[in-house]
C-alpha cells in the first residue's frame, strides 16, 4: 500500500507531533482540527503549545509545503485521528470526539484507505470508529465482502512523554492492533518512516488494552508512594528518606510521592480499564481512590500553614501536570490551587506557572488569584507550597527559608516563610 498524503484529525499535543514528524519524511500531510486559532498558527509556521524541538519540525515542514492545516478532512492515502477521549462525570468514556472525526472523514473516502486511532481508548472504541464510519458509508467495507471497496482499520496508541515527545515519537517501541491483519501492516508500514523502535502487530483491542495497562500500572505504582506518604506523615517519618532507602534493596524500586496524578493518560486510562472490568479491577480502582484523595491531603497541609502561622498570602508553585511542560490537564496543582482560593478568600493567592501567560478561567475568575513571576512570589508570600518540579523552580528548595526536598517528580511539601 503506497501512502503519499496523511490526514492528521486532531492537532494537539500528539496529532501535532505526529503530523510535523511525518512531513519531515516527505509525506503530504494534511492536519485538521476545529479550532481556528490552532489552524492559522500552524499555517503560520507556529506552534500553539509548548514541546521542545516541535517548532523547528512545524515550521520546517510548513515552509517546505509538507505540512498545512484545516478545519475540515480531505481525501488522504491515509488518517490519523489523534482526537481528546476524556471520561465523564460517571468516569464512564466519552467516545463523541472519536464520533465526530469519524463522521467528518467518512464522506471523503473512496475505498482502500488505512484509518488509524491513536487516541488512547477504552476496549472497542477502534472497532467502534469503524462502525461509525461504515454507517455513514454503507458502501465501503472492512473485509471487501459483496465486492465493496475495504478501508483499512487499526489502532496504534502514543506512548511518549511530553518534554520528550520528538525523540520518543522516533525511538519508542510502537504496538500496532488491526481490526484485520492487512490494517495492521499497513499501519506497520507508515509508522515504519519515521519509527526506529520495534514495531509490533496484534488485534486492535489488545493494542487499545495495551496502553491502558501500561498507564495503570503506573498509577498502581504512584499509589502505593502516595499512600507512603499518607503513612509517614502519620508517623512523624521523613518519606523521601523512607523512599531512598528502601530504594536500596536490589528489587525494590519505589517511585516519589506527589500531590496527586494528572495528565490525560495516568489519571484517566486506569478508568477505561475499570469500566471494562469493574468487578475484577479491584487493585486498579483502589489505586484510583489514593491517588484521586492526595489533592485533598496536600490542601489540608496548605491550610494548617497558613492558620498556623497566621499567614496573609499563599504562594503555589507549579500548575501543570508534570513538570516543564504547559499542559494543564487533570493537573491536581490547577484543582489544589482553585480549592486554596476558595477555602481563603481573604489571602492572596499567588502562582506561579512559568510555561504560561493565562490563568484557566477557574482560577483567572476568582478575585483573590494572580498569576506572578517566581521572584514576586518568594519575596511576597508568606507561605510557599511548591506542587511541581520545575527546573526554573530549582533554587527554591535551596533558599534558607524552604526545606529542600530529594527531588521528586512532585513535591508536595508546605513550608511556611520565617
Amino acid at each position: 500500500m503506497e501512502i503519499n498524503t496523511v490526514g492528521v484529525v486532531g492537532l494537539g499535543y500528539i496529532g501535532l507531533p505526529t503530523a510535523a514528524i511525518l512531513a519531515s519524511k516527505d509525506i503530504k500531510v494534511v492536519g485538521v482540527d476545529v479550532n481556528p486559532a490552532t489552524v492559522e498558527a500552524i499555517n503560520r509556521g507556529d506552534v500553539p503549545f509548548v514541546e521542545p524541538d516541535l517548532a523547528t519540525y512545524v515550521s520546517g515542514a510548513v515552509q517546505l509545503g509538507t505540512l498545512r492545516a484545516t478545519d475540515k478532512p480531505e481525501p488522504a492515502d491515509a488518517f490519523i485521528i489523534a482526537v481528546p477521549t476524556p471520561f465523564k462525570d460517571d468516569h464512564e468514556p466519552d467516545l463523541s470526539y472519536i464520533q465526530a472525526a469519524a463522521e467528518a472523514v467518512a464522506p471523503v473516502l473512496d475505498g482502500g484507505e488505512l484509518l488509524i486511532l491513536e487516541s488512547t481508548s477504552p476496549p472497542g472504541a477502534t472497532q467502534q470508529m469503524a462502525d461509525w464510519i461504515l454507517a455513514a458509508r454503507p458502501d465501503l467495507s472492512l473485509d471487501g465482502s459483496d465486492d465493496r471497496p475495504t478501508i483499512h482499520v487499526a489502532h496504534c496508541p502514543e506512548r511518549v512523554l511530553p518534554g520528550r515527545v520528538m525523540i520518543e515519537l522516533v525511538t519508542n517501541d510502537r504496538i500496532v492492533g488491526g481490526l484485520t491483519p492487512d490494517a495492521a501492516q499497513h499501519a506497520k508500514d507508515l509508522y515504519a518512516t519515521f519509527c526506529q523502535g520495534e514495531i509490533l502487530l496484534t488485534d486492535a483491542v489488545t493494542a487499545e488494552m495495551a496502553k491502558l495497562v501500561e498507564n495503570s500500572f503506573r498509577d498502581v505504582n504512584i499509589a502505593f508512594a502516595n499512600e507512603l506518604s499518607l503513612i509517614a506523615d502519620r508517623l512523624d517519618i521523613d518519606v523521601w528518606e523512607l523512599i531512598k532507602l528502601a530504594n536500596h534493596h536490589p528489587r525494590v524500586n519505589i517511585l516519589q510521592p506527589g500531590p496527586g496524578v494528572g495528565g490525560h493518560c495516568i489519571a484517566v486510562d486506569p478508568w477505561f480499564i475499570i469500566g471494562a472490568a469493574p468487578e475484577e479491577a479491584r487493585l486498579i480502582a483502589a489505586a484510583r481512590a489514593v491517588n484521586d484523595s492526595k489533592p485533598e491531603w496536600v490542601i489540608s497541609k496548605i491550610h494548617e500553614a497558613i492558620v498556623g502561622h497566621d499567614s496573609t498570602s499563599v504562594s503555589l508553585l507549579g500548575l501543570s501536570f508534570k513538570p516543564n511542560i504547559d499542559d494543564l490537564r487533570e493537573s491536581p496543582a490547577r484543582y489544589i490551587a482553585a480549592r486554596v482560593a476558595d477555602e481563603h478568600p481573604d489571602k492572596v493567592v499567588r502562582i506561579v506557572e512559568p510555561n504560561i501567560d493565562r490563568l484557566p478561567p477557574e482560577l483567572a475568575n476568582r478575585k483573590n488569584v494572580e498569576l506572578v513571576k517566581l521572584d514576586a512570589a518568594i519575596e511576597n508570600s508568606s507561605t510557599i507550597a511548591l506542587l511541581v518540579a520545575h527546573d526554573a523552580f530549582s533554587g527554591v528548595a535551596c533558599d534558607p527559608r524552604v526545606t529542600a526536598q530529594d527531588g521528586p517528580s512532585f513535591e508536595d511539601f508546605v513550608n511556611p516563610v520565617k
